[in-house]
């Protein structure tokens, strides 16, 4: 009888945790599906993520806080850091040419808006470890390490650690990928732009670990293709 009441504990936990993934892909999918027609960006940057922190683990500055839990909720949440675009009008998410200033500052209301999202889920279902990361990478993933990202313009380590490691996932996908402004570039021209932006938009350390694992992420982008072959070879 014990053994059945801990199976079925086990199955109904189960459960719950299937629901919830399925609710944030749902939700992640239907956020991307405004400006990417297949919705692979979120496979493919949770993916990257992943592998970033587990090359960061190894680091003595950033085992403590990376361990396999803490990289499990990155895996789990980094879907949800553009959630925010579906406040986003079309006309500028969709825009093929360089947006205006005023466009721009509109863009630029993402992250707080997915953050503002996620933070009404905590005051209505309770504070959870996922709601809190997942808010931190919505809020942070456009910050940039020299401070003259956004919303806040935080830098360095005031940019928590989950959000410069979407910070450079989200780069490299957008780099590589079609998108309604740019065709998509090769890794190698991804690569190399990530590479100038060491110590001014991304962390050096979330770089040099990008550079250990870059054949990972060729073989992620190759696994998680868009359906139309939008990546460049």
């Amino acid at each position: 009888m014990t053994n059945a009441m801990i199976d079925a504990l086990q199955d109904s936990q189960n459960e719950v945790s299937v629901t919830r993934d399925v609710a944030i892909v749902s939700l992640s999918a239907l956020a991307e599906s405004r400006d990417n027609e297949t919705g692979a960006h979120i496979l493919r940057t949770q993916e990257y993520v992943k592998a970033l922190a587990i090359e960061l683990s190894a680091h003595p500055k950033h085992g403590t806080l990376l361990s396999p839990g803490y990289i499990d909720l990155l895996y789990k949440s980094a879907p949800l850091h553009d959630i925010g675009k579906v406040g986003v009008p079309d006309s500028v998410l969709l825009k093929p040419g360089k947006l205006t200033d005023d466009e721009f500052d509109i863009m630029k209301s993402h992250p707080v808006i997915g953050a503002e999202a996620l933070s009404i889920a905590e005051q209505q279902l309770g504070s959870s470890s996922f709601l809190r990361v997942a808010k931190e990478i919505s809020l942070t993933h456009h910050e940039k390490w020299d401070g003259s990202g956004y919303p806040k313009g935080l830098s360095k380590e005031e940019i928590p650690l989950s959000g410069r490691l979407m910070a450079l996932a989200d780069v490299y996908d957008a780099l590589i990928s079609k998108r309604v402004y740019k065709p998509a570039f090769s890794h190698d021209k991804a690569k190399a732009i990530i590479v100038e932006g060491r110590g001014q938009h991304f962390d050096p350390e979330v770089v040099d670990a990008f550079l250990a694992v870059e054949s990972r992420f060729i073989d992620i982008a190759k696994q998680y293709q868009d359906k139309e072959h939008e990546i460049a070879a």
